[in-house]
């Protein structure tokens, strides 16, 4: 195991922690101030009591975010100097957007959302939920630029080997931005419809019937059921587009080795790079072509287009990506079914008549979103080797010279401190859950004086 091959497990490891959190957070911080402009309507407490619990979620959810955000940019100085050395120009200030026009937002503004509500004024603390929400947005906004413009880079020239930024509208908008944008906020949306709807039928589980409990597990069921099917037309869109301008990608995706039409959809297959085939294949006759080309008869990228004449092979590894984009899809039709079920079992039953089955599946689903989430990103960026800038950088130029037992000792420093923090965020979770409770202090209605 090389430092290139341990640096990559090493930035995968955290990155796939670090994306957990703000999956979280940029939804629920709108999920928040719905909860709160619901209170300042109605003057109902129930929707106070699910504020006060789930504020203390998204704090823990963007405390995490934040410490493991801050390892990956030192490992861009570390592990991957070629980076920035290379694409700085353009990765520089679109991190530093990311920072002064988000992240100062959601950390100066967090504290009013937790203490605030009995202390100052209604409105103020409105104003300061809407704010953290908008900052966990723009703080999505900027990261999936540079992301995206990782994926499809435009609007620069490269001169002596380094990327200068000629237009920045072209590389904020760049062609897979708004498809990648909408994507990743409505899979937080999801992540926070079916935590929601799990914890609270775990809470309505153990007994706690309260009217708080009720509404927050309608409304996840309802968030959940109104957003997957939204999700899949948005999937589609982002698929066509990864077509035209990643095939190697959606050819490793379909684990279509050969370019030619009636493409079949895999259900199941085992890639083979050796031998540059599948066994065992089952799947839906010329599916593929229908969903990616609109016809049963169009012509779908293979694998084997993307190797060089001296044999170099440049797509990505197959196996991982045919079977993450798999288990995303999967997660994502599980999804469609416990959420549609339980919208019915709403409107013919209410909440007191869904059967505990149900609850308990429910509750198993809560962090459904975090496994959809994590297969999505690894299809996405598994799915761009080699390159780390596609036709741009490739990941092996921008690897730092470093000793390989260096990185190794790190990485397992990292995954055993990552495994530790996500026990106890979890653990913290469920004890919130069955701890429960209402929010009794008084809180002041909009345009009021902080209430006494």
């Amino acid at each position: 195991m090389d430092t290139l091959l341990l640096s990559r497990i090493q930035f995968a490891a955290n990155i796939s922690f670090h994306i957990l959190f703000p999956t979280i957070t940029i939804a629920l911080g709108w999920v928040l101030l719905f909860f709160k402009l619901r209170f300042n309507r109605t003057g109902e407490r129930k929707w106070m009591d699910l504020y006060m619990f789930w504020v203390k979620v998204f704090a823990l959810s963007f405390a995490l975010g934040v410490v493991s955000g801050i390892t990956m940019s030192f490992q861009f100085g570390t592990n991957w100097p070629g980076f920035m050395e290379v694409v700085g120009n353009v990765a520089g200030p679109l991190l530093a957007y990311e920072v002064l026009t988000a992240f100062f937002l959601e950390a100066v503004f967090l504290g009013i959302m937790l203490f605030g509500a009995s202390r100052v004024p209604g409105w103020l603390h409105t104003l300061a939920t809407f704010l953290v929400a908008f900052g966990t947005t723009m703080s999505a906004f900027w990261i999936l630029v540079l992301n995206s413009w990782m994926h499809t880079p435009v609007g620069h020239e490269v001169r002596d080997g380094i990327v200068h930024a000629v237009d920045w509208w072209a590389i904020i908008f760049n062609p897979s931005m708004p498809y990648r944008l909408s994507h990743m906020l409505l899979a937080s949306g999801l992540t926070v419809a079916f935590l929601i709807a799990g914890l609270s039928a775990y809470r309505w589980l153990r007994g706690d019937r309260g009217q708080e409990v009720a509404a927050g597990l309608r409304f996840g069921v309802i968030l959940g059921a109104v957003l997957i099917p939204i999700q899949i037309l948005a999937g589609d869109m982002h698929g066509l587009n990864t077509l035209e301008h990643q095939p190697a990608k959606v050819a490793a995706m379909e684990g279509n080795w050969e370019t030619q039409g009636n493409v079949p959809l895999l259900l199941f297959a085992l890639p083979d790079e050796e031998t540059r085939s599948n066994a065992f294949e089952v799947g839906i006759p010329s599916m593929a072509s229908v969903i990616l080309k609109h016809d049963p008869a169009g012509v779908v990228p293979g694998l084997n287009d993307f190797v060089t004449a001296e044999g170099e092979v440049m797509h990505p590894p197959v196996a991982p990506v045919f079977w993450s984009f798999r288990v995303m899809v999967g997660i994502g039709m599980l999804m469609l079914v416990i959420s549609w079920a339980g919208a019915w079992m709403l409107w013919r039953r209410g909440v007191e008549g869904m059967p505990k089955p149900y609850l308990w599946g429910l509750t198993g689903m809560s962090f459904a979103g975090w496994g959809a989430t994590l297969a999505g990103w690894y299809t996405t960026e598994i799915g761009r080797q080699p390159w780390l800038v596609q036709g741009v950088l490739t990941v092996e130029q921008a690897v730092g010279d470093i000793a390989s037992g260096m990185v190794l000792s790190t990485l397992l420093a990292y995954v055993a401190i990552y495994i530790a923090l996500l026990a106890a965020y979890v653990g913290v979770i469920f004890h919130l859950a069955r701890k429960g409770g209402r929010y009794d202090a008084p809180v002041a209605s909009p345009g009021m004086q902080p209430a006494e």
